[in-house]
């Protein structure tokens, strides 16, 4: 499914805001214990399609998605027990997840920030991926624009502040030499 780094990830935390900033923390779940995860959610997760209107026109949102909300709907079990695992990493409430499957290196999604209206200011949100490394680009709204690239290796969380989605894009280019599928698993906490 994903081939071992000749060295190992580092923690990085490139962007520090009072809330923490954006931080990668590699290696939070184990490799086989996210092959089973991955397996679970590809063969069990209700991957809806979507579109959006850009330029007038509905087009193909580039990858699959669904929804939880964690104690109102049912969750697969593995998908539980890693929203427990995170709360307790993070020592944050999550009650939201939302998973993206991007089939290939095809898929995508464009630079954004999380859209913050229903979402409980001062919590993080993290983003646990599974299945292939993909690079995350994150950008500065205000020049000088200053950039990073953050390889999402399986089984690490990339943890984001609230405040940072203020200041701060973040988006996975579409990469052709990828042939494997990636899932992400994204906890938020929504007011409500």
């Amino acid at each position: 499914m994903h081939q071992a780094s000749l060295f190992a990830a580092q923690p990085q935390h490139p962007i520090r805001d009072a809330e923490g900033g954006v931080r990668y923390l590699p290696g939070v779940f184990a490799p086989d214990w996210c092959e089973r995860l991955f397996a679970q959610l590809w063969d069990g997760a209700d991957w809806n399609g979507e579109q959006r209107l850009m330029y007038e026109r509905l087009v193909e949102v580039p990858r699959r998605v669904a929804r939880y909300r964690i104690g109102r709907d049912p969750l697969p079990p593995l998908l539980d027990a890693a929203a427990t695992r995170v709360r307790d990493v993070l020592d944050a409430p999550f009650d939201s997840i939302g998973l993206n499957l991007y089939r290939d290196g095809r898929d995508s999604v464009a630079p954004h920030n999380d859209k913050l209206h229903d979402l409980v200011r001062g919590q993080p949100i993290a983003v646990l991926s599974l299945g292939a490394t993909r690079r995350m680009t994150i950008r500065a709204k205000r020049r000088p624009h200053a950039t990073w690239h953050i390889e999402l290796e399986p089984g690490s969380l990339l943890v984001m502040s609230h405040a940072s989605q203020h200041h701060y894009d973040h988006g996975i280019p579409k990469d052709p030499g990828v042939v494997d599928a990636r899932i992400s698993a994204a906890f938020r906490v929504r007011g409500g």
